[in-house]
């Protein structure tokens, strides 16, 4: 590790040291719990990996083995694992208040962590919205917009302009949001108000209708180009309707798109026009990803809102906020206007005093100033991927790439449904795992490997990373 910590380095823990009985387990998870996002028929016929420790950058199974820990466990674990100060933190908490809710009480931990999360927000964005994960999040910003719209007298702004195959979650107001249909198909009627407009993926930029005028790098062109369709979207709508725009800044479901120079300037530009909010989705984003606490910091724009989670506790208790502008915040500081909205553990006291020390890691050891440092490095080294002829392109941004894999190189042609379950599911993800890393093959665009490891990680790691990938994507060209 490059950022080292007494509390991550620890050889085992004294949870580490569990035996665990593997076939007792496998034989448990098989009659009851039933995954996330997963096919329940993988497990019934092939077991489930089951991950019981992990130090660092490094994960491990229930046998013993060990992995490259590629995407911080879900974009989540910032810090990294084993940081025994937070559960520390965590437990003095517990002793001291273990719950008191946020409904009209208040407690220190939640004060402190809005105080912070205020100092560290772009602009006026200094009103903070707790909930427990960033699909509350998200919806929490919906609800808000529509009502802050119906405050204003202006009712009929109830619609949401979000990009073609953004993930915004789950819940129903978020999943109208999402921009991926096979996720919504099997929950219809949904929420109603989500409208989609082209992403910023530059590779794909033709296909999305992106005409180019001119030789070289058209980045520039394509973002104000994509930034332009949202002003589309909203005259054809009409600008009476729509209350908000929600963007991430770097889109992850597709394999992380970052914004061309100038994108969000014009989304801001094309919001205030037209009385539109503009919400960054930075669940994923935030806290160190892309090098500063806010991404939006780091492509110099100011939202409206920012919802965030995942690496504001680094994973070790779950915690979501909202993060609302002085504007929005204006109708509720008089009177008896309320948002009748919340979370009983919103503000939970444990998660944000795990949040306030995960945060003091943060600055203590300069995690962001490291992800900008080593980003140009991390990049370079997945980019030597190139010359693989299944590998089209390499893009992202701070600690946060896309891999796209192609069946053509010169023609970009991808592959097809079967194509792509038979290389993804059928061998990438298992062999990758196998070969010790653990990170996300997708398909929910073209297909990806996706990297967002922990940030304390640094050059040697990033080679370590490399050469798995380039084991694993020279055999999965010999299977097409």
């Amino acid at each position: 590790m490059t950022v080292t910590d007494s509390s991550v380095s620890t050889t085992r823990s004294e949870h580490g040291s569990t035996r665990y009985d593997s076939a007792d387990l496998q034989q448990k998870a098989k009659d009851h719990l039933w995954m996330h996002f997963a096919r329940q028929s993988a497990m019934e016929k092939e077991g489930v990996p089951i991950i019981v420790r992990g130090d660092g950058h490094h994960i491990w199974d229930v046998n013993g083995k060990r992995y490259i820990d590629g995407l911080a466990g879900l974009f989540v674990v910032n810090a990294g694992h084993g940081r025994k100060r937070l559960a520390e933190a965590a437990a003095r908490q517990a002793e001291e208040l273990a719950f008191f809710p946020i409904w009209s009480y208040a407690h220190p931990s939640a004060i402190e962590l809005a105080d912070r999360l205020a100092d560290y927000a772009p602009g006026d964005l200094n009103h903070v919205f707790f909930s427990t994960g960033g699909g509350e999040a998200v919806e929490t910003a919906f609800k808000l917009a529509k009502y802050y719209w119906k405050l204003k007298g202006q009712p009929t702004k109830h619609k949401v302009i979000s990009r073609s195959i953004a993930y915004h979650g789950t819940p129903q107001g978020a999943l109208a949001i999402t921009g991926i249909p096979a996720m919504k198909a099997m929950f219809e009627p949904i929420t109603p108000g989500g409208f989609r407009v082209p992403n910023t993926n530059y590779y794909r930029a033709e296909e999305m209708g992106f005409v180019w005028n001119g030789e070289g790098d058209r980045r520039f062109e394509f973002g104000q180009w994509a930034a332009n369709r949202i002003e589309e979207m909203i005259l054809f709508e009409g600008p009476e309707t729509v209350a908000a725009v929600f963007l991430e800044p770097v889109q992850n479901s597709g394999g992380c798109f970052p914004p061309p120079e100038g994108y969000f300037q014009r989304v801001r530009e094309i919001c205030d026009k037209y009385d539109v909010l503009l919400v960054a989705d930075e669940v994923i984003t935030g806290f160190g990803r892309i090098g500063n606490m806010f991404a939006s910091t780091t492509y110099d724009f100011v939202p409206d809102m920012i919802t965030c989670a995942k690496g504001l506790t680094s994973g070790y208790s779950p915690a979501g906020a909202t993060i609302i502008s002085e504007k929005l915040y204006e109708p509720f500081r008089h009177g008896d206007t309320a948002f009748y909205h919340g979370y009983t553990f919103g503000g939970h006291p444990v998660s944000a005093a795990v949040a306030l020390e995960n945060l003091d890691i943060f600055e203590e050891e300069g995690l962001n100033a490291h992800v900008r440092e080593n980003s140009p490095v991390f990049r370079a080294t997945l980019e030597r991927l190139l010359d693989l002829p299944i590998v089209g392109d390499v893009r992202g941004d701070g600690y946060f790439f896309g891999i796209e894999l192609v069946k053509d190189k010169a023609t970009k042609e991808t592959f097809d449904d079967d194509e792509s379950e038979r290389l993804l599911r059928g061998f990438l993800s298992k062999a990758l795992f196998d070969a010790g890393l653990y990170c996300r093959a997708d398909d929910r665009g073209d297909p990806v490997v996706q990297l967002a490891p922990p940030l304390t990680i640094g050059p040697s790691e990033f080679d370590e990373i490399e050469g798995i990938l380039r084991s694993v994507l020279t055999e999965a060209w010999t299977r097409l």
